[in-house]
Order: C-alpha cells, then sequence, then structure tokens
C-alpha cells in the first residue's frame, strides 16, 4: 500500500471546536501555558490536557518546559497558513464561548500575514488604495499599480518599478481569514509593510504576529489615504462577528 498524506488524522485533531479554540488562541505566535488554553476554549484543565496531549502527538504542536511549567506553541509556521487556510473556507459561523482574548483582538485588528500586512486594518488600507486609484483590479488574483500608484508609492520612498513580480504578478489579493475580504499581498505588499515599519507608522512586537499603529501612522493614513481610526472598544465592529474553528466571538 502507498503511503498516504495524513489529511484525515489531522483534520480530525483540528475538528474538536475545544482543540480548534486552542489551535486559534496559538496563531498569535506566542507560547501560552495549558492553563489560559483551557480558559479560553471553555473546558476544564483536565480535558485541556488530553486535548493538548492529542494535538502534540499529532504534530501539531510543540511544548517548551520551564521548571515546573509548560508553554505550548504551533508546530510550526505550515501550521499557521494550514489554521488560516481553514478558517477562510465555508460559511462563518461564530461559537459563543469565553470572553475575546485581548492578544486576539489585536492579531485580528492588524497582524503579519507571512511578510504583510493582513488583519481588518490591512483589509481596510488595501480598500483604500483601490479606491484613491494606487491599485486596481488585474487578472485574477493579481493586482496592478497604475500611474497614480506608481507616484504614490514613490512618495513612500518605494520604486515599485524596481520590485521583483512574484508568482501573481507585484501585487495580488490575499483573503483574510478573519475579514473575509482581501488584502493586499506579494512583493509589493511586502515592501509596503517594510517601508511603513520604517517610517515608524507600524511597530512590530517581538513574540507576536501583532502589528500596532503608532500616532504617527494614524496621522499618515489619515493624510495619505483618508483612513480614519476605528474605534476599537469592546464592542468594536472589528470584533463583533467572532472568530472560526470554534473560537469565541
Amino acid at each position: 500500500m502507498n503511503p498516504q498524506p495524513a489529511i484525515a488524522s489531522a483534520a480530525a485533531l483540528i475538528a474538536d471546536p475545544a482543540r480548534a479554540a486552542m489551535l486559534i488562541m496559538l496563531v498569535d505566535g506566542r507560547a501560552h501555558p495549558a492553563g489560559e488554553l483551557a480558559y479560553g476554549a471553555g473546558v476544564s484543565a483536565q480535558t485541556a490536557s488530553s486535548h493538548l496531549a492529542k494535538l502534540l502527538d499529532g504534530g501539531l504542536l510543540s511544548v517548551e518546559r520551564d521548571g515546573r511549567h509548560r508553554y505550548y506553541r504551533l508546530a510550526g509556521p505550515r501550521v499557521v497558513s494550514l489554521l488560516e487556510h481553514l478558517a477562510s473556507v465555508g460559511p462563518g459561523e461564530p461559537m459563543r464561548r469565553r470572553a475575546p482574548n485581548r492578544a486576539l483582538e489585536r492579531l485580528r485588528f492588524a497582524r503579519c500575514c507571512y511578510d504583510h500586512l493582513a488583519g481588518s486594518l490591512g483589509v481596510g488600507i488595501t480598500k483604500a488604495m483601490l479606491r484613491h486609484g494606487y491599485l486596481a483590479q488585474g487578472e485574477g488574483k493579481a493586482l496592478v499599480v497604475p500611474p497614480a500608484g506608481v507616484e504614490w508609492f514613490g512618495h513612500l520612498g518605494l520604486d515599485v518599478d524596481r520590485i521583483t513580480p512574484g508568482r501573481h504578478g507585484i501585487a495580488c489579493q490575499c483573503l483574510d481569514w478573519t475579514e473575509r475580504e482581501h488584502h493586499l499581498a506579494g512583493p509589493l505588499g511586502t515592501h509596503f509593510l517594510e517601508r511603513a515599519c520604517d517610517l515608524g507608522w507600524f511597530a512590530r512586537p517581538p513574540s507576536t504576529r501583532a502589528v500596532d499603529v503608532t500616532p504617527k501612522g494614524w496621522h499618515a493614513l489619515k493624510a495619505h489615504l483618508d483612513f480614519e481610526r476605528p474605534n476599537i472598544g469592546t464592542k468594536s465592529d472589528l470584533f463583533n462577528r467572532g472568530f472560526r474553528l470554534g473560537h469565541p466571538r
């Protein structure tokens, strides 16, 4: 018998709502203790321990030991990619469990997706670029940069003509797994995030995929893209739709 990819076993591990909730909590790239994961998933410590053991055995998690404490994280970028792609498939069916985790709210608002900007902020900025004519829809997933966009990105210090195109050209759409809309990806998306950080618009704290917007950044986004700072209180629309894969709203 020819060996087959372990699709069924991995899918079965992720399919359990409590395990899915714990996996999504770990998407921020940080290691979390079992107690925190149990609380976020709405299960007892004993149940969480059983789930975590299965996820470890299935190769989806890794564990770090610090004395008597054990900290869990996703096994690698491929697991992050798997979860984000699964979360973007099918209708959103949020499940109500525990209150939202502040770290997860930050990730939903703005985070790194591979090497470009994602989350509500990434989607909003991409829409603003399209609205102003700095980007335009190309063929398939591709986005093209019209002359107005070449000039605008040039003002930011990005020479569009010197950026090496990728598989989908210089820029493309990436489906955002929390917003269910597209954000800017491809080489231009990578360079834009790097340049915005260099300009002091965004900050990328260590040990997390979250991206913070600085006061200078909010001013620049308003001036360059007419992008208003949203109200990101606990009842903000940014977080009202909830996380899929069994995560709390």
